[in-house]
């Protein structure tokens, strides 16, 4: 049974089908955009519409981007000869934030999952290898997540930029800052003891 006018439940509906939005959240924030005034629903739907027609791929490493290169691969400061691989571009931003990385990046947009059908030639692996032929790129970080997809595509990547020979390296995992020890489970702990350093 609906309790709601076909507009909202429609609403609703759509709302529900974004990822991590379950159908109360969805309600909510249904309810919160009917009453939000006229001007600030319509600025909202029109950033969404014009976002979907002028983002793009970076033409070089396949951020997201609304011009043909992307800030960072035009950016002359930044270190060409360091590629850090991510599987999305939300992964990008987590290390562009630490103002840590000076070097550019490669988006793959996924990880390898046979699972549910993504194979190395579904994500932009091969444009990562031709990459390599045309840049001179001296070192290759994989920085894919510590999950298995992550670490199946981190080794589907090394396998061929070691042919390349190019240096490759893998971000370090471990346990976090404030993590107690009794918590972390043993993959964890063993990457975190394999990536030690001297003090």
């Amino acid at each position: 049974m609906y309790y709601y006018s076909e507009s909202i439940q429609n609403l609703i509906e759509e709302l529900s089908s974004l990822p991590n939005i379950g159908p109360k959240s969805a309600q909510r924030l249904a309810f919160h955009l009917l009453n939000l005034p006229q001007k600030r629903v319509e600025h909202l739907a029109e950033s969404i519409v014009t976002a979907r027609k002028k983002i793009c791929f970076c033409e070089k490493c396949f951020n997201l981007t609304d011009q043909p290169v992307c800030q960072i691969c035009s950016d002359p400061k930044r270190d060409t000869s360091t590629i850090m691989v991510v599987e999305e571009p939300s992964d990008l931003a987590a290390y562009e934030k630490t103002g840590q990385y000076k070097g550019v990046y490669h988006v793959l947009h996924g990880a390898v999952n046979p699972m549910v059908g993504v194979q190395p030639e579904n994500l932009k692996l091969k444009e990562l290898m031709q990459r390599l032929q045309r840049e001179d790129v001296k070192e290759v970080i994989i920085a894919t997540n510590s999950t298995v997809e992550g670490e199946a595509t981190a080794l589907w990547i090394s396998k061929f930029v070691k042919q390349a020979g190019i240096k490759v390296t893998r971000i370090a995992s471990g346990v976090p800052v404030g993590g107690a020890l009794e918590f972390i489970d043993e993959m964890t702990l063993f990457r975190a003891l394999e990536g030690r350093t001297e003090l």
